[in-house]
């Protein structure tokens, strides 16, 4: 990962609430390209908007937290159920990038090797030899959808473990390695539980956010139905190139997180689990420890400091601020929480959960 966006020459103080971020510059061409570069994440961020809006109607939140994946190199599941457009903004995420995208629809009879990609044995015509060759699977794109991810079993549904973290696979005792950038939006439908599979704790942790895909309101409602009776749609215009993203995202790495920034994220991540922890500055709140089994990892953390990053980015800031972590910590840490039985018997849901714990890690706490 490269180093922070630390400079040479002169002092430069920027304001972060109570405190000052100090950011050495080094030279001003150094400084001018940073900033440029700055300016045009946030000008495409607001181009990709736009073009988002040229078919999906609302869903501000949504497309944001899609937008804060996308340059802080993390994967989303969208949850919600059937017909709020879930597939479709994922679909015309994809076409404003002008990504490669490919679309997985997860059934109980999918295999591994059907999402990776198998090995056949294929004849040389020129010296007769017999070889194995591998033909890439559908997850060899930029941009996979996994549709309805909980519908195959467990077997299958591990068989994105790899390739959400490491960014390849390995078939035959081979390893491909995965085009870049490469993102897996998975969506999932919360009501129907018959013939499903939960995902695993594990494969729950690679997601950067869980987004919950709500109802439009009734004005967007009837845009909705209005806009996709015409049979007028606006064509999604290509925003980014790979190459452009793939340098966006090596920015947002570069954006400055201050050491209080970090330890506000990493309080918030500790205060979840209900073990009493002797080191912490922060004591355990009671309702953590009456509706919470099991809290949130180390990676929580990190998706929080780096979403805060890419939020920063989107808005023009070359520092990271305890607002931004808070912004992004609900959806990160929704699926990263087990609620025990007195959670459900009181009407706790993980949400209710993790605002609270969010609430009880004041801002200008340090």
């Amino acid at each position: 990962m490269p180093g922070p966006l630390i400079y040479k020459k002169g002092l430069v103080a920027v304001p972060d609430e109570q405190n000052m971020i100090e950011i050495l510059l080094d030279s001003e061409n150094e400084k001018s390209s940073d900033l440029e570069a700055l300016k045009k994440i946030q000008q495409a961020g607001v181009k990709i908007r736009e073009e988002i809006s040229k078919v999906i109607v609302g869903h501000s939140e949504v497309v944001e937290q899609l937008l804060l994946a996308l340059f802080a190199k993390g994967h989303c599941l969208l949850v919600g159920v059937p017909g709020l457009a879930k597939t479709l903004i994922v679909k015309t995420l994809a076409s404003s990038l002008g990504l490669i995208s490919n679309r997985i629809q997860f059934t109980p009879d999918l295999m591994p090797s059907d999402i990776t990609g198998t090995e056949i044995l294929q004849e040389n015509k020129t010296s007769g030899e017999r070889v194995f060759r591998f033909i890439n699977g559908p997850i060899f794109a930029n941009l996979v959808l996994a549709d309805e991810i909980n519908r195959t079993p467990p077997k299958t549904q591990s068989a994105l473990l790899e390739a959400m973290q490491e960014l390849q696979v390995t078939v035959g005792g081979q390893r491909h390695v995965l085009p870049k950038p490469f993102f897996v939006l998975a969506t999932q439908n919360p009501i129907e539980q018959e013939g499903t599979y939960p995902l695993p704790e594990a494969q729950l942790d690679r997601f950067m956010f869980m987004i919950l895909v709500g109802y439009p309101s009734e004005s967007e409602e009837l845009e909705i139905i209005s806009r996709t009776t015409s049979g007028h749609m606006n064509p999604v215009q290509r925003v980014l190139s790979e190459a452009e993203i793939q340098e966006m995202q090596e920015l947002v790495c570069k954006i400055p997180a201050s050491p209080h920034v970090v330890k506000y994220a990493m309080d918030i991540v500790r205060k979840s689990r209900p073990e009493r922890d002797k080191e912490s500055s922060a004591a355990v709140p009671d309702f953590v420890r009456k509706y919470i089994s099991w809290g949130a990892g180390p990676r929580a953390g990190q998706a929080m400091v780096m979403a805060g990053k890419a939020r920063a980015a989107l808005a023009g800031r070359f520092f990271v601020s305890r607002e931004d972590i808070k912004s992004v910590a609900l959806p990160i840490l929704r699926h990263r929480i087990i609620t025990n039985y007195h959670a459900e018997s009181d009407g706790m849901t993980a949400d209710k959960i993790v605002q609270k714990l969010i609430d009880s890690v004041p801002l200008a706490e340090i």
